[in-house]
């Protein structure tokens, strides 16, 4: 799909499970802080769920898109990128907030060779942003929270919370891997960008807000979808090229000179 450069940046995509009334807020903020860079914003309603959007922001460009049956994360993206016509994709959860203006920041200070862009991340209640996650094992997620872990410089992976694609990058592998119904594909596509020869770049001094909904800890089959989820990582070939590449990276950058 050609990309027309009288056009703004950005196509947005957000699904919403029952979340209309949790969006609306966002909606408005990316109105008033970046309203100028959004050409559409792609919003798949995956279950039924009353109308709410009159109450959107009027002059943002919206696109709702009602699915005959639930898909996965990965499925309602990739949909969404269908209508994508701009050289970046933001794919962005329901329940991230907005302060001001985090999207011209990261466009303008994209690197050539930049696949995947990001703040950080604040979780409700912590004054520091999510720490940098290292590659995604079993001893890894046991290890991340306690005192004395290693947190990378620059991250290995990053949650599917706020992911900006550069659209030639998304497009080049296929976008998610729709194998994964609901988490883990966040982790395999950076692995896939990875091995295709693209950054992830992070803004450290951009930060947006995340209004955490925590499903998989309170919901036995949302519980389910990950814990199966992460089996399909540690299965694919991806996971274990990518272990391979960062454990060649660490080898060279320990060389001296």
């Amino acid at each position: 799909m050609p990309e027309l450069t009288d056009r703004p940046p950005l196509t947005i995509s957000i699904v919403s499970h029952g979340q209309q009334a949790l969006i609306l807020p966002l909606l408005h903020q990316l109105a008033r802080f970046c309203g100028p860079l959004i050409h559409r914003v792609v919003l798949t309603v995956n279950i039924p769920e009353p109308d709410l959007l009159g109450d959107a922001p009027p002059g943002l460009p919206l696109l709702r898109l009602d699915n005959p049956a639930p898909m996965g994360f990965g499925a309602n993206n990739n949909q969404a990128f269908g209508h994508c016509q701009t050289p970046w994709f933001l794919v962005l959860n329901p329940d991230i907030r907005l302060d001001h203006d985090v999207l011209s920041p990261l466009l303008a200070q994209a690197a050539a060779g930049a696949g995947l862009l990001a703040p950080r991340i604040l979780e409700p209640g912590k004054a520091a942003p999510e720490q940098h996650r290292a590659l995604l094992t079993p001893t890894e997620i046991l290890q991340r929270r306690k005192p004395g872990y290693g947190i990378p410089v620059v991250p290995d992976w990053i949650p599917g919370l706020f992911m900006l694609f550069r659209s030639e990058a998304y497009r080049q592998i296929g976008g998610f891997d729709e194998r994964f119904f609901m988490y883990g594909e966040d982790f395999d596509i950076c692995a896939r960008l990875r091995l295709a020869g693209w950054r992830i770049q992070i803004a450290e001094e951009q930060q947006a807000r995340h209004e955490a909904q925590r499903a998989s800890r309170t919901r036995l089959r949302h519980l389910w979808w990950h814990v199966s989820s992460l089996l399909k990582v540690w299965g694919s070939g991806a996971f274990w090229r990518y272990r391979g590449l960062l454990a060649r990276e660490a080898a060279q950058a320990s060389r001296p000179g």
